[in-house]
């Protein structure tokens, strides 16, 4: 019998469970004990009383996240098995040992069934990042997997906690092992520093990955707009694919401080560069009709349900005015990573830009998140980053 107190389903909400969906919300519950704290390991059972899996238990709208369907503890062995699992997906995707592309994301929360843990691979250095207090609470058994399972591949961990958990538990960001030899990265050649203690996220948008490899297929002898660049992702890899020109606008001059930084690691880069702070919505407004490929890869804009709407809205007038501005036979690559916005959503968004400014437009590529980031069949909401590319007439 495993030590977890338990949580008992109403009846016949447990469907989802059985169909592996990781989240139970707090409608779902019959009863529970009355002292649960925030991040404890806790055994949910159904009305019939029939073991359906672990998880972490938290006040609020998503009660429990599962961790495992199974009825085992939640040791090293766990961690380490879960790990070694989501390892070999990363192998059959090329990523591990790769000289070329040394920077990917090795646990993707839900979809590798562990909801609220990242961690991503820089060049030797697994940055961990956990989203609730449970998850928390088994950085030391994650760290301890991950050189189990790493070995000497594995140069350092960092735990960057503190900007996704409440103040008040009192985390800080810290080394958990070893030493980065560098925290310089490669992505199809391109080089980028990744700033894991004061950067972004993790210190860089991984997801990103396969779209700016097909962008770069499009820049060679192009006049490129990236925008809301951040470290200029886009804008490295479309200079290294031949672009003539490149501009890179942010709202924040850290983040271009950061793409200049990218620059000079890309000494072969030929193309005139330029960078802007500046509000990419005044921006756009103003940019002559001169742009062969426009970027555009905003934050998200919705966070839950109740913005989607006006984020909707959002996404059709920036569109709208980079449709508008761009050369004839341009291309616009639009992205949202919105989970609340799903793709069929963006799409007629967009669709409705088009029709707004009245030009020929015609759909190129449908774009998502790479292999790395992987979208659980069983859970949904995995799938969060939506974009297209489209050609203008």
């Amino acid at each position: 019998m495993l030590p977890y107190p338990k949580v008992q389903l109403l009846r016949s909400k447990e469907i989802s469970i059985l169909r592996k969906h990781h989240w139970i919300f707090s409608g779902a519950i019959a009863q529970k004990d009355d002292d649960l704290k925030n991040g404890q390991l806790v055994q949910v059972f159904s009305a019939k009383d029939i073991f359906l899996g672990i998880g972490h238990f938290q006040y609020g709208s998503i009660m429990v996240r599962l961790i495992s369907f199974e009825e085992k503890p939640i040791d090293l062995d766990f961690w380490t098995e879960k790990i070694q699992r989501a390892l070999e997906l990363r192998k059959a995707l090329g990523l591990w040992k790769n000289e070329e592309t040394n920077v990917f994301r090795l646990i993707h929360g839900e979809g590798d069934g562990l909801p609220g843990l990242i961690i991503d691979f820089y060049n030797g250095t697994a940055v961990i990042q956990t989203h609730h207090v449970g998850m928390y609470r088994h950085v030391k058994d994650i760290a301890d997997a991950l050189k189990s399972v790493l070995g000497d591949d594995l140069k350092s961990v960092y735990e960057k906690s503190a900007e996704t958990l409440p103040r008040d538990i009192g985390v800080e960001n810290r080394v958990l092992f070893g030493s980065p030899d560098t925290n310089v990265v490669s992505e199809y050649g391109s080089k980028y520093e990744i700033d894991w203690e004061k950067g972004q996220k993790t210190g860089f948008f991984i997801d990103q990955r396969e779209n700016r490899h097909l962008l770069a297929k499009y820049s060679q002898g192009k006049k490129v707009l990236n925008t809301f660049c951040y470290s200029g992702g886009f804008s490295i890899a479309a200079l290294n694919a031949g672009a003539q020109e490149v501009h890179s606008v942010d709202i924040s001059a850290k983040a271009i401080e950061l793409t200049e930084r990218n620059l000079e690691l890309n000494a072969d880069v030929k193309g005139k560069h330029e960078s802007v702070v500046a509000d990419v919505v005044k921006y756009i407004r103003e940019i002559e009709n001169d742009y062969d490929l426009v970027v555009l890869d905003p934050p998200a804009f919705a966070k839950n349900i109740k913005s989607r709407h006006n984020a909707v809205q959002a996404y059709k007038r920036l569109n709208a005015e980079a449709l508008k501005r761009i050369k004839k036979g341009g291309i616009l690559f639009t992205f949202s990573c919105s989970q609340v916005v799903d793709k069929q959503l963006f799409a007629n968004t967009i669709t409705a830009a088009a029709h707004e400014i009245g030009r020929n437009i015609k759909i190129l590529h449908y774009l998502s998140q790479p292999g790395d980031h992987p979208i659980n069949i069983f859970h949904p909401e995995t799938e969060y980053l939506k974009g297209l590319v489209l050609f203008v007439e």
